[in-house]
């Protein structure tokens, strides 16, 4: 939740990437396999806008240079849906936190600590998550557990068990595995189902 003082965390979030990504340039690796940091500030403009995610309208984004998609991208979101009070963070918030990360891990920075507004909406939306999660491994169940100890079961008992911090759960069940720091234990069967 954010103070009159401070920005909501997805624009933080926004900001702090965009940062990053002037610092490192367009030609950085990112976690998004094949995407280029210049590919990934192209995503995130056509994503917001509504625009069609193909490579000929990234190409054209592209085009315009990393200076422009991030100068768009500091102006802000469009007020619908991005701004809606109440979900921006898990509809945008989410979005820039794991691109945050997906450049971060790429380029070596370590995972961020004493961050309790990152941890309030990745453990949200690794909740939404894990349930989708949990369909796809059945009959399996699936556990999720924070290192602090909050935890949520899915499906049958038994089954696998993930465990870390929530921003690196989240990574995890995003599909940034080998980036998460996060154990993965329980049933082999499970695990294996979850791995797959």
């Amino acid at each position: 939740m954010s103070t009159d003082h401070e920005p909501p965390l997805d624009e933080r979030e926004r900001l702090d990437l965009c940062d990053l990504l002037d610092e490192l340039g367009p030609d950085a690796p990112t976690l998004c396999e094949g995407w280029t940091t210049l590919d990934l500030a192209a995503h995130l403009v056509l994503r917001e806008h509504f625009s069609k995610w193909t490579d000929e309208k990234r190409a054209v984004e592209k085009a315009k240079g990393l200076p422009a998609l991030t100068a768009r991208l500091r102006a802000g979101a469009p007020a619908l849906p991005w701004r809606i009070p109440g979900v921006r963070n898990l509809l945008n918030g989410t979005e820039y936190l794991i691109h945050h990360e997906d450049v971060r891990r790429a380029n070596g920075l370590a995972p961020r600590t004493g961050r309790p507004d990152l941890d309030k909406i990745a453990w949200a939306t690794v909740r939404l998550t894990a349930r989708g999660t949990a369909r796809k491994i059945r009959p399996h169940g699936l556990e999720i557990s924070t290192r602090a100890g909050e935890s949520r079961h899915y499906g049958p008992p038994g089954g696998a068990v993930l465990t870390g911090h929530p921003v690196e759960l989240l990574l995890y069940l995003s599909g940034r595995r080998d980036a998460s720091e996060t154990d993965l234990t329980g049933d082999p069967e499970a695990v294996a189902a979850l791995r797959r």
